[in-house]
């Protein structure tokens, strides 16, 4: 690791590619429904940043693999350290889909 790699920014790509080789992973896009109908990516699940907290919001148990992303990756950084806090253990940020390259659904 370097010294500047805390500047760096995940990759969505490479992470939705890790969330297809997870069995049993969750793709959690925490953006507002609004932008999720407008364009998310395939097999990802809709669980807004400001409803997390919400019993029933996160369609996983807390040993799952999720993968989280957003727009931009700031609301995804967010809701990463929110799940560590409500004890999700195994919770990765994988930025924001503005960077994505595969397919979109609608």
């Amino acid at each position: 690791m370097g010294f500047f790699d805390f500047l760096k920014s995940p990759d969505i790509n490479q992470g939705a590619e890790e969330f297809g080789m997870t069995p049993g992973a969750v793709l959690l896009d925490v953006r507002t429904p609004q932008e999720y109908r407008e364009g998310r990516i395939p097999g990802s699940v809709n669980a807004p940043l400001h409803s997390l907290t919400a019993d029933g919001a996160v369609p996983a148990g807390k040993d799952a693999a999720l993968f989280v992303y957003c727009h931009s990756g700031a609301r995804s950084r967010q809701a990463v350290g929110l799940l560590a806090r409500m004890g999700y253990k195994n919770v990765k940020n994988i930025g924001g889909i503005a960077a994505y390259r595969g397919k979109v659904e609608r």
